[in-house]
């Protein structure tokens, strides 16, 4: 959870890691083409500013008003991109490869080093607000759903267009298909 200015830096700094401007030249190709990593690094640093102030607005107008200008800018970004996620559903370094159709209700949880690929819908079935909870180090891949109470484990890969209804509870695993079940 974001709470201080230095988790702050911290976490922006782990989020798209992958995605490096070394110098001037680079940072003005990427702004001039708008390329799409650039995009997904901007709407990943307004989610954390967003989490920040959010974690820190008891008491504070100032922290309030700066809560609502970030997620008011991230929404935006948001809705040209594609992708929903509230703030405080996931840890550090979290990875977006790919804009468009991810969704991830408010109440999702998911560990540290999650990876989305694009096209991901995180959530509850509808009829019961129960979500996903998520270990550290998953890998969701192009397509895939993940829905209701489920938990899935540390350092699971979930393949791509899978539907996960039921929980992976060991670590490691590979999870494929509709619904998804293990491979090895």
């Amino acid at each position: 959870m974001v709470k201080t200015k230095e988790d702050l830096k911290e976490y922006i700094k782990s989020d798209n890691s992958w995605y490096r401007t070394n110098g001037l030249k680079s940072r003005i190709i990427d702004f001039i083409s708008s390329d799409n990593r650039r995009m997904l690094k901007k709407y990943l640093i307004l989610l954390r500013k967003s989490e920040y102030h959010l974690n820190n607005t008891e008491g504070s107008r100032y922290h309030t008003y700066l809560y609502w200008y970030y997620e008011g800018r991230k929404n935006r970004l948001g809705r040209k991109l594609g992708i929903e996620i509230y703030p405080n559903c996931f840890g550090k370094g979290l990875e977006i490869w790919h804009a468009g159709g991810i969704v991830v209700n408010h109440d999702v949880r998911a560990g540290e080093n999650c990876i989305l690929h694009g096209g991901n819908c995180i959530g509850n079935k509808g009829s019961i607000n129960v979500t996903p909870v998520l270990g550290d180090n998953v890998d969701i891949g192009y397509g895939a759903s993940i829905i209701g109470d489920v938990n899935v484990a540390d350092n699971t890969v979930i393949g791509a267009n899978a539907v996960v209804v039921k929980s992976v509870n060991e670590p490691g695993k590979t999870v494929v298909g509709v619904p998804a079940r293990e491979i090895k």
